[in-house]
């Protein structure tokens, strides 16, 4: 089966637990992930089934969107509520004006450093394996950019969030850093996942619905995948040379740089990539044998 996935991840699962429950509901070993999502968080996790586990490289940098909780009050190894306290709890009376404000420093591009328990790596050993061990973790921080960060609602020393972030923030260590400037410590007490590039909680179904249901009805269809990238829907002699590996003329896409080539309307048979003029070469290929019949939609 090759396809995508759409898993509204339940709490306390890895994605690799995820990645290992669809694997044993569809039958087949070739199922990949296209984003990691921390154990406590939930929501949309993007999975790739067959072939389509090639499509993975088209989203190494796609944005994500989150809804979540900040409590203030005290800081936590972790950076959120999985974590043990790593500063003294104090009272907290959240001042709603001075949270929304502090929200807006933000926004845009801004350095951060990645909490100690992530997969970044130090000198090639994920941090989070040396933080177990209690061995000092230094990361470096890094340039992310915060595409939207507006509090919701602010409720005792709680503040509800919603946000879109560039691939690689961690919203972990936006709730960290938020208590550091507030100098009372925070934590992220919760985190859903709303969205992953085109993909959302909309097109998203739990392992229980999916182990119940018909899985290939539960797949996105193929032409909602890599919007961005313009469609070709391309006769027999097309899609035998582009199965083949061989080099196309597609004169109606000649300012494309990529084109997504069909064969019938569910079928994706390749990602071609312009080499000049109207040529294009199969940059990836994703259904190299035979063809079924066009199918009816």
């Amino acid at each position: 089966m090759n396809g995508v996935l759409i898993i509204d991840k339940s709490a306390g699962m890895t994605s690799h637990d995820v990645v290992n429950r669809v694997r044993r509901i569809v039958g087949q070993k070739s199922v990949g992930h296209l984003g990691t999502l921390d154990p406590m968080a939930t929501g949309v996790l993007p999975l790739v089934l067959g072939n389509f586990t090639r499509l993975a490289q088209f989203y190494t940098a796609s944005p994500k969107s989150y809804e979540g909780v900040i409590r203030f009050g005290f800081a936590t190894d972790t950076y959120d509520a999985e974590g043990s306290p790593s500063s003294t709890a104090q009272a907290v009376s959240l001042d709603p004006e001075q949270v929304h404000s502090l929200a807006a420093r933000f926004r845009g591009v801004i350095e951060q450093t990645p909490p100690p328990f992530s997969a970044k790596k130090v000198q090639g050993v994920p941090a989070y394996r040396l933080a177990r061990k209690s061995k000092p973790v230094s990361l470096a921080p890094v340039q992310v950019e915060i595409k939207e960060f507006e509090i919701l609602r602010v409720e005792g020393d709680c503040a509800a969030f919603r946000a879109r972030v560039a691939s690689g923030t961690y919203m972990r260590s936006v709730a960290h850093d938020m208590g550091q400037l507030l100098g009372c410590g925070a934590h992220l007490q919760s985190l859903r996942r709303t969205a992953v590039a085109e993909f959302t909680l909309a097109d998203a179904c739990t392992l229980e619905q999916l182990a119940a249901e018909e899985v290939e009805g539960r797949c996105v269809h193929p032409r909602k995948v890599l919007p961005e990238i313009p469609v070709v829907t391309a006769n027999d002699e097309i899609v035998a040379r582009v199965r083949s590996g061989r080099t196309v003329n597609l004169p109606e896409l000649s300012r494309a740089p990529l084109v997504k080539v069909f064969y019938g309307q569910r079928e994706l048979i390749a990602i071609a990539s312009r080499v000049a003029g109207t040529l294009f070469h199969p940059k990836i290929v994703l259904a190299s044998q035979a063809l079924s019949p066009v199918r009816a939609t």
